[in-house]
């Protein structure tokens, strides 16, 4: 097994491992990797639907999406066919801006796994961005601001802001658009085993209580467009069988665009938050 740090902040490449057939000994250093670098790349893994799910699983439990563990991030229809413009379509364009996973929902994602069945010929890359680093970035008068700070968090919103009003019968499964309160999150999170600090914004967030719609607006704008700057992002080209697995506690990230009119076919396990680090009250 080798280990090797992206070209980044953050971020690590590890070969020479099954991640389907892992001893506790080499799963505790893929752990401790994910905890130090946040994103763990694993090429060729090829990993099957029930490997991915019980390697989820080893991070903590399942945040079950329309009844299901592991679910497609596609553009494909089950039957094969290509999706048009209808709600999965809307929610992968929405998906092209930076956020973190669940942070719309009282209990944010710990993180994921995420793997590549089929890939277009040009595009279609996952980026990701650290906010431990882009914390650490800001002067010392924006780290005092943002740590009094709180914005709500809305997939509704996130999705009517690139103009993709929800429908119920839009062909998204609904999930984040179930009707509870919108969760208000700090801007500044602890990571619970490291206890580093990071920024939780994206596009979700919204609405900083004590602001005004346009400066809270433009303030989360600016702190996104400040922090996903390089050395702190770091885009990856996919193919066939690759796997990632990305701690969402402390990083964004985002989808590339590609032509439609080719096919992508992504695998998504969302590992469920811890309720005593990651649960808001809404």
């Amino acid at each position: 097994m080798k280990i090797e740090s992206l070209d980044a902040s953050f971020g690590a490449v590890i070969t020479g491992v099954s991640l389907a057939n892992l001893d506790d000994e080499t799963w505790a250093v893929v752990y401790d990797a994910w905890i130090t670098y946040g994103l763990v790349v694993a090429p060729e893994q090829f990993l099957t639907a029930d490997q991915q799910v019980e390697l989820a699983r080893r991070f903590g439990e399942i945040e079950v999406i329309g009844g299901q563990e592991i679910v497609p991030l596609s553009n494909v229809k089950a039957d094969g066919s290509l999706r048009g413009d209808d709600g999965m379509v809307r929610i992968l364009k929405g998906n092209m801006d930076w956020h973190a996973d669940s942070t719309y929902m009282p209990l944010q994602a710990k993180g994921a796994v995420f793997t590549a069945e089929v890939v277009p010929t040009a595009g279609g890359g996952t980026g990701w961005a650290d906010m431990r680093a882009a914390y650490d970035a800001l002067d010392e008068t924006t780290k005092a601001k943002v740590e009094q700070l709180s914005a709500h968090h809305s997939l509704a919103y996130s999705q009517s802001k690139v103009g993709f009003d929800h429908a119920p019968d839009d062909g998204y499964v609904g999930y984040g658009f179930e009707g509870h309160n919108v969760p208000l999150r700090p801007l500044v999170k602890v990571h619970p085993v490291s206890g580093r600090k990071s920024l939780t914004i994206g596009r979700h967030a919204h609405a900083i209580p004590g602001m005004d719609a346009a400066e809270s607006e433009q303030f989360l704008t600016d702190l996104v467009e400040q922090a996903c700057q390089p050395p702190r992002i770091y885009e990856h080209r996919w193919s066939p069988g690759d796997a990632v697995i990305w701690d969402n506690r402390c990083l964004l990230h985002r989808a590339r665009p590609w032509d439609m009119s080719e096919p992508r076919i992504m695998w998504h396990s969302r590992i469920a938050g811890d309720p005593m680090s990651e649960l808001v009250e809404v």
